[in-house]
């Protein structure tokens, strides 16, 4: 099969949580990248576009790319400096 990502992505299996508006949705990060990830989540129904990604170790802004039935692709967006 053809890779067809910027970066390549790594397998992984961590628990993370999708924030966004004040609550949040347990998910397992099953791979990912510098520039990526793929998320296994119940439903993807009810999850936004634009959400944050948080990690035991990192907290980084995301926008869903591609939704499956129990599966949905993030793009890491690029974080704003703080000064």
């Amino acid at each position: 099969m053809d890779e067809h990502r910027i970066a390549p992505r790594h397998r992984v299996l961590k628990g993370a949580r999708i924030q966004f508006g004040g609550g949040s949705i347990d998910c397992t990060v099953r791979n990912i990248s510098e520039t990526g990830a793929a998320l296994d989540v119940q439903s993807p129904l009810g999850i936004p576009t634009e959400f944050t990604l948080v990690t035991e170790t990192d907290s980084r802004p995301c926008r869903v790319v591609w939704r499956k039935e129990k599966r949905i692709g993030i793009i890491f967006e690029k974080q704003e400096d703080g000064g």
